[in-house]
């Protein structure tokens, strides 16, 4: 492969094409372990499902680079489908969550040892909720539906999003109405995660909470603030075609689909941390080991 003789349009593809190919590599080994090592179903398929959310990105974003001047519907119906998949995500993020703490998601039931315990409500919260309140069974029901009104919204809106495009009913006014309820709707979310990981961060300590916040987080939350910057620094001119192969329109998505590509291999690496398998491969392998020797 000669990088040398290859234009901006073919060095960028071959760099997310291989981008894509590296998160793979990265994601699908991790699934077989946990998949090989399968000793808490109920743990380990919600891990199943959250670190496919990296390779999903990933190879959307790559699909949306080679037809950012095709086929819209494509793209857009993949869109769509991420999205609902994010809203998976994020839910079963909140049922791993609440797994490790061994509370039942339908009931909130809080553990005597953990209940009363103060959460301090910051700007804007605190101005339609106390500043101070105390962790209780109606505070977490609380933050749960604060969490899951997101699993309802994202892919409402994506579906809406989409069908309204392929039809060609979309005037500028009503794809900005989308966006502003999507960032109330993701600060809310985001913000009910942040909390759960304040409160219940010495329960959570030996599962690497930090790393897990960070990968969904990042990628599902993130990544839309990313592509919405984008737009904006197109529409300001400050992100002009020369700065690609591409017309100004196409511009800015096309550098956020490149980026997602590079972020997702990162995200991938760090999931390695987050979700290994070692906390479900240790008494089988310590068997292996015996027999061995």
């Amino acid at each position: 492969m000669d990088f040398a003789n290859m234009d901006r349009r073919q060095l960028t593809m071959t760099g997310s094409g291989m981008s894509v190919l590296l998160t793979l590599h990265f994601t699908f080994p991790l699934l077989s372990q946990h998949l090989f090592y399968w000793k808490n179903p109920s743990q380990q398929k919600a891990i199943a499902v959250i670190i496919l959310l990296a390779p999903l990105h990933a190879v959307n974003s790559f699909v949306g680079l080679l037809d950012t001047q095709g086929s819209k519907p494509l793209f857009l119906l993949l869109t769509s489908v991420k999205h609902c998949y994010d809203a998976l995500a994020v839910a079963t993020f909140l049922a791993l969550i609440y797994n490790y703490l061994n509370i039942s998601m339908s009931n909130n039931v809080v553990p005597d040892e953990i209940k009363g315990r103060e959460i301090h409500h910051l700007f804007p919260i605190n101005l339609f909720q106390p500043r101070s309140a105390h962790l209780n069974q109606q505070t977490l029901r609380l933050l749960k539906q604060w969490t899951m009104q997101f699993v309802i919204i994202r892919p409402v809106c994506s579906i809406l999003m989409t069908a309204l495009q392929i039809i060609g009913i979309y005037p500028s006014w009503l794809n900005w109405t989308f966006i502003v309820v999507l960032n109330l709707s993701i600060l809310l979310a985001m913000y009910a995660l942040v909390v759960f990981y304040r409160v219940f961060a010495k329960e959570l300590e030996p599962h690497k909470p930090l790393t897990k916040f960070i990968c969904i987080v990042g990628i599902v939350f993130f990544s839309f603030w990313q592509g919405l910057v984008f737009d904006i620094l197109v529409k300001m001119g400050y992100i002009r075609s020369h700065h690609f192969w591409l017309d100004t329109e196409h511009v800015g998505e096309a550098i956020q689909h490149v980026i997602v590509c590079v972020e997702m291999v990162l995200y991938s690496v760090l999931q390695q941390y987050a979700y290994h398998v070692s906390p479900y491969s240790g008494d089988l392998e310590s068997k292996l080991r015996q027999r061995k020797y």
